[in-house]
């Protein structure tokens, strides 16, 4: 019977073969020194020391409450690179006390009074896929219990507008299951971020996460017509429609609230009938990304708006087993359910060529696409693409394992400071990788999002690790870039949310005046302070 891993990513036993991480190992081999790596297991759960639990559960709701230990440990961390560490190390001091798992909305109001009541800790729980520390009981010492709310019960379509091509969405369901409910109508939300197996609506929704479309519809909010959620002081509707110029817009005031404002239990979605129509092409670029990012750039202001304008350099692409690591690559994609959509990839090409780019082979395109190419020669190929970028967060765990620190960090900038951000952040990530892993390193790049007037770049960061410092190194590259990245003038996140690692950055990044006001809205939705205590607000 599969399960999820309690320390790390996806399901126990489908992480890495042994083939594949010797490939992995004798590849980075080539650009530092591994010979030094201490490699980490997972344990057994049994063995793990779990804090004592010290929630009061009243009878009335013990049935909505558990505290067994797989359940409090796979509940302690989300799955960012030091979450995974402290598993693999057996460190559960974070644990919850319990996880509970309502039914109905009624039973998010019914455990909310309960724990504001009893002074305890809130933090809502989704999928449990943040990287950010979106999920953690930092505070587990300043309440005298913590209880992670799990909805993955509250699961499904629960209306659908068939006219309006709109949907009522369940917050607790997971990307495949509101998917499939979808397309028994011909419909689709048309949202994957790479999480999109282990994650839900309300995490998405929480998070403002970014999903496949890389132009146009990037973030979760631009699918959003309202919102339903539950606060201390009582839940709360906005008014479902199509748009509204009616003051500041309640819908917008708590996308990307991550549970510290209130909690997200269902929305009204815009949905679209499934994409019949699809055409694709890649083109390699001789340089690492620039001429790559250049025409990434026409396109975005091309009008054209395709679903996929991506460009990853040489090392990101070798990594990821496409190319032989001496080219960068553009992938450009259309689709509608409406209207063919190969004279768009003919401008495309157009501009794509413009630089001087080759187009490359069916095949190899292909494994890069995001979209379901309709033809049947490509199908296998784009499965394969399909396959890959979802399991990495797999690939993340196994480098993990065997001793590598691994980050990435997304961020957005505009494109007349692009060349001088990219460049600064990129230094400051050797840099630091050379004080506190100075084995060599590996820094790569790509776009994953790309606007009219910026883009969003996304770094990865592999280095050996220093054994039994692997977090303290993690954490001094994370800093260091972060600060870089708001130095030049960039956002600490685009589309991974604040949590608990960013929160420090967020709260210089926006107007100190504008975080007085979250602050005072904290206090109004929850007095006792006890949602999400620490995350997106200091001091909360």
């Amino acid at each position: 019977m599969k399960r999820r891993s309690w320390w790390g990513w996806g399901i126990e036993g489908e992480g890495l073969s042994p083939e594949r991480r010797a490939a992995l190992g004798a590849l980075l081999g080539t650009q530092m020194d591994v010979g030094g790596l201490v490699a980490l297991s997972p344990p057994r759960l049994e063995d793990v020391a779990l804090p004592p639990m010290r929630a009061r559960v009243p009878s009335a709701l013990e049935h909505l409450v558990v505290s067994d230990p797989r359940e409090r440990a796979g509940h302690t961390y989300g799955k960012a690179y030091r979450d995974v560490v402290r598993g693999l190390a057996g460190d559960l001091a974070p644990a919850p006390d319990v996880v509970a798992l309502p039914e109905s909305e009624a039973d998010v109001e019914r455990l909310l009074a309960w724990a504001d009541e009893e002074g305890y800790a809130v933090i809502p729980y989704g999928g449990g896929s943040s990287v950010v520390g979106g999920v953690e009981a930092r505070c587990r010492e300043d309440y005298p219990a913590v209880v992670s709310l799990d909805l993955r019960k509250l699961s499904g379509v629960l209306e659908l507008d068939r006219v309006s091509r709109a949907a009522r969405i369940a917050a607790g369901t997971f990307g495949p299951d509101l998917e499939a409910a979808l397309a028994a109508d011909g419909l689709t939300l048309r949202h994957f971020p790479q999480s999109f197996e282990y994650s839900t609506l309300g995490g998405w929704l929480a998070t403002r996460a970014g999903g496949h479309f890389a132009t146009l519809h990037t973030h979760i909010d631009d699918f959003v017509e309202s919102l339903r959620l539950v606060t201390p002081r009582g839940g709360l509707e906005s008014r479902r429609l199509p748009g509204s110029g009616a003051g500041p817009s309640p819908d917008r005031f708590f996308l990307g609230s991550e549970g510290a404002l209130g909690i997200i239990t269902s929305a009204w979605m815009r949905v679209m009938p499934r994409p019949v129509h699809r055409a694709s092409q890649t083109f390699a670029y001789p340089d690492c990304l620039c001429r790559g990012r250049g025409r990434a750039r026409s396109l975005a202001q091309s009008g054209l708006h395709p679903a996929n304008a991506r460009v990853l350099d040489r090392w990101e692409a070798l990594i990821n087993g496409v190319g032989d690591g001496t080219r960068a690559f553009l992938l450009v994609a259309f689709e509608s359910w409406d209207h063919p959509v190969d004279a768009s990839l003919a401008r495309a090409r157009e501009i794509a060529l413009g630089a001087g780019g080759e187009p490359i082979e069916r095949a190899m395109a292909g494994a890069l696409d995001t979209t379901a190419l309709a033809d049947a020669e490509d199908e296998q190929a784009a499965q394969r693409w399909r396959k890959m970028f979802l399991r990495g967060p797999y690939l993340r765990d196994a480098l993990a394992e065997m001793g590598m620190i691994v980050e990435t960090f997304e961020t957005a900038i505009t494109w007349d400071r692009f060349e001088s951000f990219h460049r600064e952040v990129r230094e400051a990530a050797v840099r630091t990788l050379a004080e506190v892993a100075p084995g060599g390193a590996v820094v790569t790049s790509r776009l994953t999002h790309v606007y009219p007037d910026g883009a969003a770049p996304y770094f990865t960061v592999i280095a050996p690790g220093p054994p039994g410092a692997l977090v303290a190194a993690w954490d001094a590259v994370k800093v260091a870039v972060s600060e870089t990245i708001l130095a030049a003038g960039g956002t600490i996140t685009h589309h991974h949310a604040v949590g608990r690692d960013h929160q420090p950055f967020y709260a210089r990044q926006v107007p100190p005046l504008f975080g007085e006001v979250l602050q005072a809205a904290k206090r109004q939705l929850d007095p006792r302070g006890i949602l999400n205590p620490g995350c997106l607000l200091a001091g909360s």
